[in-house]
């Protein structure tokens, strides 16, 4: 699960496409390459099995169309076939089985089917406005389970009867009311009022007494008060259990910036609520609830039994601050900070990034990943049914922060040894735990594993590695009761893979430096891959374009090799010549872009062989903090943002010196989100070392991004403020010496546009020179219409043009 809140990924346009010619080689134009990208071809997308495993469904956008389109293809031939409207009727969707695997089950336009495997009759279980999710078999088989929301339902396979598990109610049992002061004094006195509560009584014990004898009626509510609100819940397969995450029902998220649009269709500025700042208003803490829906028993969860959940990692930081603020005399903000007794967790995120509920397949075991809101803990934990108490199985601490990825964990299939990924070693690998025994790694080394995928029969677990290079990609199978682990795929530039539902056959997303993803299938033990899809075009493909070339960098601060992408010319024989360069910084700090496979940055992977054309060599390194190079990469950032990937960018520009005649003065930058970022920090933390600069979309003040990036990194600012100091372009300003050109999306609400223009406010009240900003009034933080594109790159190229590219004057 990876965030990429600053990727700043070159979208793909959903645009008309207009007509483009293909460029001939070496003439390449900025007309061409910030066209709308239908020309280049479009990414296979979101691949899967059909429910037999003789067919794999894929998504490909649509031409000049936002729609993505269908297609379904035989992987023995592969021939495929776009789905029309008619066809879509009788489409399948990705499908879990029953533990027999006997029965089928999947969402199609958000309805519930069922299918029998044997005869391959297909049931419509719902036919409904409201979207339903989340099809899983009971453990016995002979039901069918589904969510509506946070609501869950049960069908009965044999009859045919749709049921709820659960009756749930976010408000006060009105039966349950106590009479106060004056109610029971009018009890005491008025005999009939008496009398009549008395059988409003008994109507509501008899209701419940054949409520509980009578399995045809509808389960009784669970009253569960108006202080809290569900924010997810999962149901045991044995029908037993159903966990609730909650948080308070009134949490305020603290008041939000807003977006002004400009351009609109009615002709008046129109105002957007956007996310909150860091620091505003912490997460809501979240609570677990245990239903027991046969005695009708309702739990708590308590966390204070987790290791390490009384400790206050941030108890240095957290005393230098406080004393500093008493000093102040800022009293009230000292007490603010207190330390809690029992650090917050939460174990439900919307946005992807770890923490969930799974239970084991017979429903007789179930896993909670918490996560504390400072950061620094992740749990996974079962629970004892008869305590109604956690069990803690494994506790992965970190003094940085806890990875957004690499949180997957579940059961094997004797539903009782857990399976998780943990950076306890220093990179992701796959552990195996026993509910009552120790832990094991299956899997060791210096490499990130991910995205583990268990056989239906539970002998292997299938991964994604760069275990041969860093920037290289594949699947590899692993026994899950140990042992060694074997490549499967040989592409380097794998994405993403399914497993057949017969465990035989990998269905494969692979991609090259241009060449967006696309499927193939082959055997599971690995062997030949047969190709299925190829959607790029002809227009785009006939160019030579410029293969990157992987390079390692030295680093001169004792961080190991720094990995790259080097763009130079064809015959690069003058390695003495003095020439321009550009360094291009890539987005989001953990995200990866030298690799094997496609780069998230077309538009500007175009816009470096353009500028190669023109004289200039480019170079896009994996600074520190990016992904796929171990936990330590990854929090060399940690209250220092800025610094450790400047070093870095520094290096590369000393290698490009060295390696490739490139003259130290004639040295451009660029960069959009994180990108943009460094960018401004290169030129404000090391002027002189770059004679320009460009940024696009760029967080000048991290004060004013969101907590669920922010905090991990540097902490809230309220604890922290020395670590938003050091990390923010704005505290620099009044280094600025050489040319910096900002490029902002007015209706950015990720990076807000306030970032880029207060830091222009700085430089204009700091005197500052060769200072430009460029806003874009229809652009969020990932472009999306060429026109801004051509111009956002036209005026780069000019910026490196007049201030890079010429020689200095004698």
């Amino acid at each position: 699960m990876r965030r990429l809140l600053l990727a700043g990924l070159a979208a793909l346009t959903v645009l008309p496409a207009a007509a483009v010619t293909a460029p001939a080689a070496g003439s390449l134009d900025l007309e061409t390459i910030m066209a709308n990208p239908d020309w280049v071809g479009h990414a296979v997308e979101d691949p899967y099995w059909s429910v037999d495993g003789r067919s794999i469904y894929y998504s490909l956008k649509r031409d000049g169309s936002p729609v993505h389109d269908l297609y379904r293809v035989d992987p023995a031939s592969g021939q495929s076939t776009k789905l029309d409207a008619a066809a879509m009727a009788s489409a399948q969707g990705p499908s879990v089985y029953d533990r027999a695997h006997q029965h089928a089950a999947y969402i199609l336009h958000g309805d519930v089917f069922l299918v029998d495997l044997a005869t391959g009759r297909r049931v419509q279980v719902t036919r409904s406005l409201q979207p339903e999710s989340s099809p899983q078999f009971s453990a016995d088989g002979h039901a069918l389970q589904y969510r509506e929301g946070n609501n869950w339902f049960v069908y009965d396979m044999a009859s045919g009867v749709t049921s709820p598990a659960a009756v749930l109610k976010f408000t006060d049992d009105p039966d349950a009311k106590k009479p106060d002061e004056l109610g029971q004094q009018q009890l005491d006195l008025f005999k009939e009022l008496r009398e009549n509560k008395a059988d409003k009584d008994a109507v509501s014990a008899n209701k419940q007494a054949l409520d509980a004898a009578d399995a045809t009626r509808a389960p009784r509510p669970f009253w569960l008060g108006d202080k809290n609100q569900a924010l997810d819940t999962e149901l045991s397969p044995d029908g037993r259990w159903l966990l609730i995450v909650t948080q308070a029902a009134h949490h305020d998220d603290g008041k939000a910036p807003e977006v002004v649009h400009y351009v609109t269709e009615s002709g008046y500025t129109e105002n957007e609520d956007a996310r909150t700042y860091v620091g505003r208003n912490d997460p809501a803490a979240q609570s677990l609830l245990l239903l027991d829906l046969v005695a009708h028993k309702q739990y708590t969860v308590a966390t204070d039994n987790l290791p390490g959940i009384k400790d206050d990692p941030l108890k240095a930081i957290r005393a230098e601050t406080v004393a500093a603020l008493e000093k102040a005399g800022k009293d009230d903000d000292a007490k603010a900070l207190k330390a809690p007794d029992v650090r917050p967790v939460t174990m439900y995120l919307d946005d992807g990034t770890g923490g969930g509920i799974v239970w084991s397949e017979d429903g007789r075991n179930v896993a909670v990943e918490l996560r504390s809101i400072d950061n620094k803990d992740r749990w996974i934990a079962s629970i004892d049914f008869n305590r109604h108490a956690f069990v803690p199985q494994n506790r992965l601490h970190d003094d940085g922060w806890i990875n957004w990825n690499f949180n997957d964990f579940g059961w094997l299939k004797d539903g009782r040894t857990l399976w998780y990924l943990s950076e306890q070693s220093g990179y992701s690998q796959l552990y195996v735990k026993p509910v009552e025994g120790s832990a094991k790694a299956l899997t060791s080394g210096k490499f990130e594993v991910s995205h583990p995928q268990l056989s239906t029969d539970g002998k292997w677990f299938y991964v994604r590695t760069n275990q041969t290079a860093p920037y290289s990609y594949d699947v590899y199978r692993v026994p899950s009761n140990g042992g060694a682990s074997t490549r499967v795929t040989q592409y380097g530039g794998m994405e993403q893979f399914v497993l057949s539902p017969d465990d035989s056959q990998l269905a494969v997303l692979h991609s090259s430096a241009y060449v967006l993803p696309q499927l193939s299938v082959q055997s599971a033990q690995g062997g030949t891959p047969h190709e299925l899809t190829n959607t790029m075009k002809p227009e785009f493909t006939a160019h030579a374009w410029i293969a990157p070339k992987i390079v390692e960098v030295p680093s001169s601060h004792g961080a190991g090799v720094i990995y790259g992408k080097y763009y130079g010319p064809a015959n690069e024989t003058d390695a003495t010549s003095s020439r321009p360069a550009v360094v291009f910084v890539h987005g989001a700090g953990y995200l990866q872009d030298v690799s094997e496979a496609t780069t998230y940055y077309q538009h500007e992977q175009l816009f470096n062989n353009l500028l190669v054309q023109e004289g200039y060599v480019v170079i896009d390194v994996d600074y520190r903090a990016s992904e796929g190079y171990g936990r330590d990469w990854r929090t060399a950032i940690y209250r220092k943002m800025g610094h450790p990937e400047l070093e870095d960018l520094l290096d590369a520009k000393a290698w490009l010196v060295k390696n490739h005649g490139v003259d130290p003065k004639r040295v451009g930058i660029y960069g959009g989100s994180y990108g943009g970022f460094m960018t401004e920090m290169a030129l404000l933390r090391a002027p002189g070392e770059f004679a320009a600069g460009a940024a696009q979309r760029p967080p000048a003040d991290w004060v004013t991004y969101n907590h669920g990036y922010t905090a991990d990194i540097l902490n809230d600012p309220q604890l922290d403020p020395e670590a938003y100091k050091t990390s923010s372009p704005i505290q620099y300003a009044d280094s600025l010496r050489d040319p910096l050109l900002i490029n902002h999306g007015l209706i950015d609400d990720n990076v807000m546009a306030s970032d880029s223009i207060r830091l222009y406010q700085r430089f204009v009240e700091l005197h500052k020179k060769n200072f430009w900003i460029s806003l874009y009034p229809l652009e969020r933080h990932e472009f999306e219409h060429p026109d801004s594109w051509y111009d956002e790159y036209r005026r780069i190229d000019e910026l490196f043009q007049t201030w890079v590219k010429p020689n200095p004057a004698p």
